[in-house]
């Protein structure tokens, strides 16, 4: 859940294709990916519930819907330090809040004080509701010294989270403090006080190894980005001014297309890294599911027979983005830990639905690409992960 929308520059009508080289501080730290799943139908209800609060559809609180129990979530999260105490919290570019408490108790420290305000965001996969205060915020070397924080008395859908830091538009924030219009997010705030130069975060996410669920194998880079992890230069897209998408990440996506078969053309979506799967729009699964004979199994992933050949291929301007079968299926060593069985074959790809945003690139597009969300220039980059 993200930003509000932002100008585009004219310059960047087109896609850019440099790195960014920001004059002030930037800061790298690692984020660890945590696999708590309740079971891969729960995941996928989970993230059905979140697009739906996008689009504005009221939904049934998933944490409702009973079932076999085997872990929670696929997150990538970071230790936070708030106010002398440190918690974990999910790296979100879908949402902008930062809060805490789910877990473990969360309130002003010495350097802190409360505002009264009460605070409270629904996110369609879970929610959170309590008080807001101010308080010392601090993350791989950068401090922010007052910051907005929920204080969670209530939350549901955080199981082994302590809550969330939102680095998503910062239009996200309104109406969900009271008395506020909106409030700055940890970046916005890192950026007034001069700590960065450039309101950019990059992001390097990677997938998990053999049957491991809890690795540190992400990395944030606040304030610019990090050459290490990808190859080549990173393209740039602006982000799109109208639409539901345009209040998040928003992309425009030139095509999507299964080999030489085209499944979608002329449509956006978001890029968010709290959403786990690729979600992709109604007519478009249901090409998928022709070109590869794969069907929607019960538990919402897509399973097929045979394993697809054939290159999964996301263009953006003019640049395509390909995923290989090896990366866009479930591998088998993690069958096990959502419930699948041996002998078939999963995606990590599922239907979006028909209105509103309808596709989303979720962490596994973004565990082979490294992104980059440029707040300060409107726009988005993606280039080859190393």
């Amino acid at each position: 859940m993200l930003f509000s929308s932002l100008a585009v520059v004219a310059a960047a009508s087109a896609a850019l294709a440099s790195p960014v080289k920001p004059s002030g501080k930037t800061v790298t730290l690692p984020v660890k990916r945590v696999s708590n799943v309740k079971s891969a139908k729960n995941l996928v209800q989970k993230e059905r519930a979140r697009l739906d609060k996008i689009n504005g559809v009221k939904t049934v609180n998933v944490d409702a819907v009973s079932g076999p129990v085997t872990n929670e979530l696929i997150t990538y999260v970071a230790e936070v330090t708030i106010g002398g105490s440190t918690y974990d919290l999910i790296v979100d570019t879908g949402s902008s809040n930062t809060w805490c408490g789910a877990q473990n108790r969360c309130e002003p420290s010495s350097t802190g004080r409360s505002t009264g305000a009460s605070v409270s965001v629904p996110y369609g996969s879970g929610s959170f509701s309590g008080t807001e205060y101010i308080d010392t915020v601090s993350f791989g070397g950068l401090t922010v010294s007052k910051q907005s924080i929920g204080a969670a008395s209530e939350s549901t859908g955080f199981d082994g989270v302590d809550g969330i830091i939102g680095f998503g538009p910062v239009g996200l924030t309104q109406q969900t403090v009271d008395g506020a219009s909106q409030v700055p997010t940890f970046t916005n705030n890192l950026l007034s006080q001069g700590s960065i130069s450039t309101e950019v975060l990059g992001v390097s996410f990677r997938p998990e190894s053999g049957s491991d669920t809890d690795d540190t194998n992400g990395e944030l880079t606040i304030g610019g980005t990090d050459s290490s992890k990808f190859s080549g230069s990173i393209t740039y897209f602006p982000t799109v001014t109208s639409g539901t998408a345009a209040r998040y990440w928003g992309i425009s996506i030139a095509s999507v297309s299964y080999g030489s078969t085209t499944l979608a053309s002329s449509t956006s979506g978001i890029v968010d890294t709290g959403t786990t799967l690729i979600y992709i729009a109604t007519p478009a699964y249901n090409k998928f599911l022709s070109a590869t004979g794969g069907s929607l199994d019960r538990s919402g992933f897509t399973i097929f027979n045979s394993k697809p050949t054939s290159n999964i291929n996301i263009k953006f301007g003019s640049t395509t983005f390909s995923l290989t079968p090896a990366q866009y299926l479930v591998p088998t060593s993690q069958y096990s830990n959502l419930g699948f069985r041996q002998g078939k074959f999963y995606a990590w790809i599922s239907d979006g639905g028909t209105t509103g945003v309808t596709t989303v690139i979720g962490q596994k597009f973004l565990e082979n690409y490294y992104s980059v969300f440029d707040t300060t220039n409107s726009r988005i980059g993606f280039a080859t992960a190393k």
